[in-house]
């Protein structure tokens, strides 16, 4: 999607500078000189601190000055260092073991599960995790105020003297050291929004309202506040897992936290006249997603205080080598202890390497004017649709003077101007103009995009090499309605194909949409059971560049939608399409041929067909981008409900058939906390009525090498055919869960994958009587089913499945065992 990579393009062209008052870093070792992970390091006399990495390096830093570094760790002697600079710099540090505090020295590495008070300590936090904060409320409402930045990090002069620089070299005016790990960034875009939050605890509602949104260079752009909104999605730290970057990571509080983490009763205060527990943890394994750091929590309340959490080095997650989160909470009443600040800092870069360059994420949110136990009606929590209102992106200075809940210093504003200035440079422009390309898979000039363009080269046994070119007409991200098409020329059949297609949002507020279009072109149908609308969607097996066994069985297809869409609450769709197709084999090789008469001496090979479509799609939790007619999938972990009713009509624009045909589909993705994601897709499927093999439901095969969902690794085009249906797929994704316990395959970061795939079908005894193709109508009235294990990760983007057939091994060319490959990219 252009916006979204539009945005990483521009996140290396634009900065700011910021000040602190006191910075220190260094590395904790023994008298042995073995270095001592996850000691607590933090200013005298204050709360601001950090725990040591496993490698025993920290890095601390406060706008405040401080004249004493304490660093302690239990079986230790405590170590006060006087700081006589405001920067102090690769210290190194030697704690000495303390004798007398022998008899605790088991905290050490591994600590007990038993007669541990920072363990009892836990277990009140859990009794009493429901009774804290905003679940202690019916209702409440708070203001919420957000502000998110990137930054290029790792900038040294070396970096800074590349050509691609050249004639931009302003930017490097102002570089700045990462309160949190200590190296150079260069800040590069911010982003700020202010919205009134509403939730209510006895109907379990949620609804958070956008009153002004401001960021530096990209306007009213709703992909790149999106997609970097979905970057940060909310966590609450009480519950046992929490979410980031489609990982569910251990939560330090969790009740299974004592089988990952080790905890440590390290220190005692009172904050803001409460008295305070602080409990250190770190992880007990290598490998695993956990955190290690430190929080603090009251005595009596047994509610957090504060707590800061640095996700493990070695976790298993691409593109980001750091996260870093720290919360703060505030007493209200005496004893109600609610969020106010909550600090999020992500780093992405390619490599995990200390030295490597990457782009820092930091969100800060604050929380303020909480009001309680004002019951709002149902309706109030209903999420709107589709309404876009601009001026919420176009605010006012005086609205955010107003409503900023601490002021921006004079670099964070300046950051506001910086694109501008970079939109002056020619060198900018065209590296822009060139990352938009790539980004986009289309070339714009002026208000038509042409593209894909990475579709512009196939091939297939029967076009032999295949050139395509199309375009869509592009004025904005939320245009009320577009045309698409394009034209393609096969070199082996010498006919040239094309498809057109348009479509119009007619009301904004429930999405009422009118579409239709034309295509004429060559097709591999029965990849996939579900059927779809879109008149211009072509598989991935139609055009496949390398394919196992016969290829041929291709159709000459043409197709004519007209149809309407509606969406009257938040991702529940309704649409109603009439469809016309003809249809005839594209090789002599393959025949849709089938019987006209009873004495089954008369075939036909065409077919005409004329058809009306009513679905249901309901999308609970999806996320979308954009307002207009195209909208982007932020996610693809929703749930997914299809449900389709299809009548065909015989007569109707010369039509030769009459029937009805039901179909449901059902997608489920489920985070199984800790141990991955299980994703299951049912379908099944009934058509009432004679059909020929050209309507009849092909279970889907896949005979290219790489992978197709929803497709069974083993099968061959039309190798099974059926009239009514059952199919059931289920692939359980470990995220490495299991490779991170071998310790020679623990570094690789691979995923493992296990997958099963079945599918049952018949076929009536009329439809049988229809076929005169050359394709044995055999339906799988035996469970078909196939099993598959995979290694994924591999380069981080690489995917390998190795597949079995479970059964109809007797079958001819049936295939036993294939190996598929996938391209992904994911955290």
């Amino acid at each position: 999607m252009r916006e979204n990579l539009h945005f990483f393009f521009l996140l290396f062209f634009i900065s700011f500078i910021a000040h602190s008052q006191t910075k220190v870093s260094g590395q904790i070792k023994d008298p042995n000189n073995e270095t001592i992970p996850y000691c607590s390091v933090y200013f005298k006399n204050s709360t601001q601190g950090v725990i040591a990495n496993e490698y025993g390096k920290f890095y601390l830093e406060s706008e405040n000055t401080y004249d004493t570094l304490v660093i302690s760790f239990v079986g230790y002697e405590t170590l006060e260092i006087s700081l006589t600079k405001k920067v102090n710099l690769d210290l190194n540090v030697v704690l000495q073991e303390d004798n007398l505090l022998a008899e605790v020295k088991i905290f050490a590495g591994k600590t007990s599960k038993k007669n541990n008070p920072a363990i009892d300590i836990l277990r009140k936090i859990w009794a009493r995790k429901r009774q804290n904060g905003l679940h202690m409320f019916n209702q409440y409402q708070l203001d919420k105020y957000e502000k998110i930045e990137f930054d290029l990090n790792t900038v040294d002069s070396a970096f800074q003297k590349k050509r691609i620089f050249k004639g931009m070299e302003f930017i490097f005016n102002h570089i700045d050291t990462s309160k949190v790990t200590g190296k150079t960034y260069l800040p590069i875009f911010i982003n700020e929004n202010i919205s009134e939050v509403y939730g209510d605890n006895t109907i379990n509602k949620k609804i958070e309202k956008t009153l002004g949104n401001k960021n530096s260079g990209f306007d009213t752009n709703q992909h790149i506040i999106a997609f970097v909104k979905d970057l940060y999605a909310e966590y609450n730290i009480y519950d046992n897992y929490l979410k980031f970057f489609d990982k569910d990571f251990v939560s330090p509080l969790s009740r299974t936290g004592i089988n990952v983490y080790n905890y440590v009763l390290a220190d005692s205060a009172f904050i803001d006249d409460k008295w305070c527990y602080n409990i250190v943890y770190y992880p007990r394994r290598k490998g695993e997603l956990t955190f290690k750091g430190d929080f603090w929590v009251n005595d009596s309340t047994f509610a957090i205080k504060k707590i800061n959490l640095e996700a493990s080095k070695d976790a298993n997650i691409n593109w980001v080598k750091d996260i870093y989160i720290e919360q703060e909470f505030d007493v209200i009443n005496d004893s109600v202890f609610l969020l106010t600040k909550d600090y999020m800092m992500s780093d992405f870069s390619i490599s995990k390497k200390e030295s490597s360059k990457g782009i820092y994420g930091k969100r800060t949110t604050i929380f303020k004017n909480h009001l309680f136990n004002n019951t709002k009606p149902v309706d109030f929590y209903k999420e709107d649709v589709n309404i876009y209102d601009e001026n919420v992106y176009t605010r006012s200075d005086d609205f955010w003077k107003s409503y900023r809940f601490e002021p921006l210093n004079k670099d964070e504003l300046g950051i506001y101007k910086m694109l501008d200035t970079l939109k002056t440079v020619p060198r900018f422009n065209r590296l822009f103009n060139i990352g938009t390309i790539l980004a986009s898979n289309y070339i714009q000039v002026g208000n038509f995009d042409y593209g894909p363009i990475f579709s512009s080269f196939g091939y297939n046994d029967v076009e032999g090499v295949r050139l395509r070119a199309g375009g869509r007409t592009y004025f904005g991200q939320n245009d009320k309605w577009r045309l698409e098409g394009y034209t393609a020329y096969g070199f082996n059949d010498n006919k040239f194909k094309y498809g057109i297609s348009g479509k119009i949002l007619l009301s904004n507020k429930n999405r009422l949409m009118l579409f239709g279009g034309n295509r004429r072109d060559v097709e591999q149908i029965g990849v996939s059971l579900t059927a779809t609308s879109d008149v211009l969607g072509r598989s991935f097996a139609s055009s496949s560049l390398f394919a196992s066994g016969d290829n041929s069985k291709l159709t000459d297809i043409s197709l004519s939608t007209l149809g309407f869409e509606i969406e009257p609450l938040k991702n529940l769709k309704f649409s109603t399409t009439f469809s016309y197709r003809t249809l005839q084999s594209a090789s002599e090789t393959f025949s849709l041929d089938y019987y006209i008469n009873k004495a089954n001496n008369i075939t036909k090979g065409d077919l005409k067909q004329s058809e009306v479509n009513i679905a249901i799609d309901y999308t609970p939790k999806k996320k979308t981008i954009g307002y207009g007619v195209d909208r982007t999938i932020v996610d693809s972990r929703y749930t997914h409900l299809h449900l389709s009713y299809s009548q065909g009509f015989k007569g109707v624009i010369d039509s030769d058939f009459d029937y009805t045909k039901l179909q449901l589909y059902l997608r489920q993705p489920i985070l199984v906390g800790g141990f991955g994601m299980l994703t299951s897709t049912f379908e099944a499927g009934k058509t009432f009525g004679e059909i020929p093999l050209g309507l009849m439901s092909v279970i889907p095969g896949n005979q290219s090498y790489f992978s197709i969902e929803n497709t069974f690794n083993m099968l061959n085009y039309y190798e099974f055919i059926t009239d009514e249906y059952t199919s059931l797929h289920l692939e359980h994704n470990f995220n490495g869960r299991l490779l991170s316990r071998i310790p020679f395959l623990r570094d690789l970061n691979l995923r493992e994958i296990i997958g099963i795939k079945g599918v049952y079908g018949t076929i009536s005894n009329e439809n049988r009587a229809l076929n005169a193709s050359n394709i044995p109508y055999l339906a799988p009235e035996d469970i078909y089913w196939e099993y598959h294990a995979g290694i994924a990760n591999i380069f981080k983007v690489v995917r390998i499945d190795f597949s079995w057939r479970g059964n109809y091994l007797h079958l001819p060319e049936a295939k036993r065992f294939g190996v598929k490959a996938s391209f992904t990219l994911e955290f």
